[in-house]
């Protein structure tokens, strides 16, 4: 016992290091959720290069994205060490354990956003507001034919592979095309880009909500999104041509 001891401490800062490296290898090889953030902390990093950010938001920025990353790291270690005590076993202060270090993870990943959105809001939002400002102005009457088109593509669909009800299963996500629609018909009725942001997410809580149920594949959620963000820029599209 004493010898494997010896074995599994490091020896010198060179082995230490080699084992911090190989601790945060293991995170990306088993939690999904961690390599999601690695992704989207090198991308948002490569994203404020792009826009030049001054130096103090981009300290301060990065900082955001460190501390989220370690907690993830410490949630995973402690859910770690959870298993290994409890194993297979329901025990409650367990789960009180997993769910407070989950909840620092949830509270790190609202810090960053909030940072995000301050910093990066004047680079992104005002540019993106003028775009939409350039296309032309739309009537609501044209958000409701777009859905109810969409409606209509979903139950012929899913007629069509004969599987599930029109909001219920099969092939698309009735409720992803649904959400899509109406979050492109918001896009384009408010011109607002913080409004598209809300309703996106929205959109997306929907989305997810079929897959936690077990009611829809990610195939079928994708699909639906998809009919329904095209369908509905489709018909917004051919309307505003004919207007012209």
């Amino acid at each position: 016992m004493e010898e494997d001891k010896e074995l599994i401490k490091p020896k010198n800062i060179f082995e230490s290091l080699n084992c911090a490296i190989e601790g945060i290898i293991y995170a990306l090889k088993h939690q999904r959720h961690i390599r999601y953030f690695f992704a989207i902390a090198a991308a948002v990093l490569l994203l404020s290069l792009i826009l030049n950010l001054p130096e103090i938001e981009f300290v301060l920025f990065s900082v955001s994205i460190v501390i989220l990353l370690f907690a993830e790291m410490i949630n995973t270690a402690i859910e770690s060490t959870i298993d290994l005590v409890c194993g297979k076993k329901f025990h409650p202060l367990a789960k009180v354990a997993k769910d407070i270090s989950a909840g620092a993870v949830l509270l790190s990943s609202i810090g960053v956003f909030i940072m995000g959105y301050l910093i990066f809001s004047k680079y992104l939002i005002n540019p993106f507001a003028v775009g939409l400002q350039t296309m032309k102005a739309f009537t609501g009457h044209i958000a409701v034919v777009a859905l109810l088109i969409v409606l209509i593509t979903v139950v012929a669909s899913k007629a069509y592979f004969g599987k599930g009800i029109p909001l219920h299963g099969g092939m698309p996500s009735g409720h992803s095309a649904v959400a899509f629609s109406l979050w492109v018909s918001v896009v384009l009725l408010t011109l607002n880009p913080l409004v598209t942001l809300l309703t996106f997410i929205i959109a997306l809580m929907v989305s997810h909500s079929r897959l936690v149920a077990g009611i829809h594949t990610n195939l079928e959620v994708f699909l639906g999104a998809l009919f329904g963000t095209g369908i509905t820029f489709l018909i917004f599209y051919i309307f505003s041509v004919v207007s012209k």
